[in-house]
Formats: C-alpha cells, sequence, structure tokens
C-alpha cells in the first residue's frame, strides 16, 4: 500500500508514499471529525482516464505537498514542482513519542545533490499536524514551498497575518478563453487585499471566497516586515470549520494564493473548482526564476535556500470548529497554546507547541 497513516489522540494523518502528498489528515474536536485537507476527485480514480502528460503529482494531488523547486524544474530536469511532489519516499523511522507519534520520511531521490527528509509529529489532542523538512548536502540553491489545499464547495472568508503586499505574476494562469478565465489583472499589485484590480475595472477581495466565480487565479502575498509568527485562517461556509496554516516567516517569507474556481476548461480540471492552496514559500515562479533577480528580491525578500549543510523549514496545519467565534483578526502563540483574537474582542485559546517554529 501507497498510503501510510499515523494517529495520535484526537487525530490523524495519511501520507502518499508514491509522491510525499499528504492524502487525509482527520482532526477530532467537539464531537466533529474535521477533514480541512483536498484530495483532488480525480486522484482515486481510474489513472488511465486521465491525459497522458500529466506529471504524478497532479494524477495523485491531494492535501499538502513539498514543491522543490516551486513551479517550474528549469535548472535540474524534473517535473511540475519538482520530485519531492511527483516521486516516491520511503518511511524510515515511525514511533510513539511521549505525548503522541513522530514518523520520518526520505525522498528516493536527491534533489541538487541533497537528501529531502520529511518530519510529521502529531501530539495527543493538539488540533494541529506539525511538519518539518530537512534538506542536507547538495549544492547550489533550491526555492521551496508547501501546497496546502482545501475545498471550498460553498466559499468562506479569509484572514491572514499582516501583508505589506499582494502580487500577481506576469501572465494569468488561464489567458485562452478556449481553455479558462483568469479574473484579476496579470501583472498588478496592491496593498489592500480587499481591493485587487481585475480585468473588467472592478476590485476583487482576497479575503473572500465565492464559490462558482468560474475562476482561475494566483496571487503572492508578501509578509509584513516583523512579524514572526505568519498565518492563514479560511472559514469555510458548507464544512464550517476553520483551516489554520502557521509558519515561520523567516523560514517561509511568502503565501502564495492558488484561487482554483472553476476556471479551467480542460482535463481533469472539466471545469471543476471550489478549492484555495495556500502555498507558504520561499519561491518565485520557477527555479531559474527564484535563483536569479526577480521583483520579490528587489523587495527584499529571498526566494531560494542556499544547499551546502542543513537547511530546515517547518509549517503546522490544523482545524476547529468554526462555531460562533468567527475569523480571527490576531493570532499570537503563547505558552503551551495557540491565542485567536477577533476585532470584537472574543478570544479563543487551543493547544499548541509554541516553540515548533521557533526552532
Amino acid at each position: 500500500m501507497d498510503i501510510v497513516t499515523l494517529e495520535a489522540k484526537g487525530i490523524h494523518v495519511s501520507i502518499d508514499l508514491a509522491v510525499g502528498h499528504l492524502a487525509d489528515l482527520v482532526i477530532e474536536r467537539e464531537g466533529r471529525k474535521l477533514k480541512p485537507l483536498h484530495r483532488a476527485p480525480w486522484a482515486d480514480g481510474p489513472p488511465d482516464l486521465l491525459p497522458v502528460h500529466l506529471p504524478e503529482g497532479v494524477r495523485r494531488l491531494s492535501g499538502d505537498f513539498l514543491c522543490a523547486p516551486f513551479s517550474r524544474s528549469d535548472v535540474e530536469d524534473a517535473p511540475l514542482h519538482g520530485w519531492p511532489a511527483n516521486s516516491a519516499w520511503n518511511l524510515v523511522d515511525s514511533a510513539a513519542t511521549d505525548d503522541g507519534w513522530r514518523a520520518v520520511f526520505r525522498l528516493r531521490r536527491k534533489v541538487m545533490g541533497a537528501t529531502v527528509e520529511k518530519t510529521l509529529v502529531l501530539r495527543d489532542h493538539h488540533p494541529f499536524l506539525y511538519q518539518e523538512h530537512i534538506f542536507a548536502g547538495g549544492a547550489g540553491a533550491i526555492s521551496v514551498a508547501h501546497h496546502t489545499m482545501t475545498s471550498m464547495s460553498q466559499g468562506g472568508r479569509l484572514a491572514f497575518s499582516p501583508k505589506r503586499l499582494a502580487v500577481t505574476p506576469e501572465e494569468a494562469p488561464e489567458a485562452d478563453p478556449a481553455r479558462g478565465r483568469s479574473l484579476l489583472v496579470y501583472p498588478a499589485r496592491s496593498a489592500n487585499l480587499q481591493h485587487f484590480p481585475t480585468i473588467d475595472g472592478t476590485a476583487f477581495d482576497l479575503t473572500e471566497y465565492g464559490a462558482n466565480g468560474r475562476h482561475e487565479d494566483f496571487v503572492t502575498l508578501v509578509e509584513a516586515d516583523g512579524n514572526s509568527l505568519g498565518w492563514a485562517a479560511v472559514a469555510r461556509k458548507a464544512e464550517a470549520d476553520l483551516v489554520l496554516t502557521l509558519k515561520n516567516s523567516a523560514e517561509l517569507p511568502v503565501t502564495m494564493l492558488w484561487i482554483s474556481n472553476g476556471g479551467r476548461n480542460y482535463a481533469p480540471w472539466n471545469g471543476r473548482g471550489g478549492v484555495i492552496g495556500i502555498e507558504d514559500a520561499r519561491a518565485a515562479i520557477g527555479h531559474a526564476a527564484s535563483l536569479s533577480d526577480n521583483w520579490l528580491k528587489r523587495e527584499g525578500v529571498a526566494t531560494a535556500f542556499d544547499l551546502g549543510g542543513q537547511v530546515t523549514f517547518r509549517q503546522v496545519i490544523g482545524a476547529l470548529p468554526l462555531e460562533t467565534f468567527g475569523v480571527p483578526q490576531r493570532i499570537d502563540a503563547a505558552k503551551g497554546c495557540l491565542r485567536m483574537s477577533t476585532e470584537q474582542g472574543a478570544v479563543r485559546e487551543v493547544p499548541f507547541d509554541e516553540q515548533f517554529l521557533r526552532a
């Protein structure tokens, strides 16, 4: 079996070893089972029905996975998003801990000569998956990104740690009307996430996701200066939950939004949408672009890690019942907990390893 499942009290995660994708994450909270991660509807179907040219990572698209590099592999030959997203991983260690479970996986291939390991940690009664990636050795530099995806079948609201800029790339994801449609202006930028320019001359609110919008868009959010804890919160209407991703902003200084809202007409998407990607990254679009001069570097933002020693970066994914608390406007890590606050002054605390992202 390619799927391996790890469990702790109140949480379990499954990983697809064929491509290193998180196939499922289930969090038990307040009598509910929350499933924050999206798995593509074609991932478990007959593979011979898919277009033959698809990378393996798209064929088995699910949950969250490591991109290394992010987007085009135009320095070292590899599929879209690199070998970590498209080839096999081995389970090298898996054991219970004093308060949960810890497992280590190793990519069978090397990336720019580096050995790549993924460590997943579950803690009893914590509504979070803690994950770490390590690149050991190698030469040159590599861009990286998480590719966390969640379903938005009936839309929802989003909130973020303070961002100083939102920017679209030079080209739209779907510029050919025969293949699909993009809504935002390319290229464009805005310091106001609620007012991003669109091709019809209006403005798009990046903090709102309206289902069935029939558009495919991509925008990079740059973390505000001095903001160490980066986070995104997605309040999903249909699922009545709050999906959270958290990062160390010094390690992963941008968050890229992949707004997949039914804007692709061709297989395997076939007009299906209702998904948003929250892609925490240290990258520009493409490996070569990440290593060369690019707009992010001109903004003082790093877009790759130098290889040769040991490179480590971490991210956290979690979910909570939405209840009446609403969307947080502020999130802080306190001793033993994550503290979320709304504009109205409501405060919610949940168990959290506050040291994990500081390492």
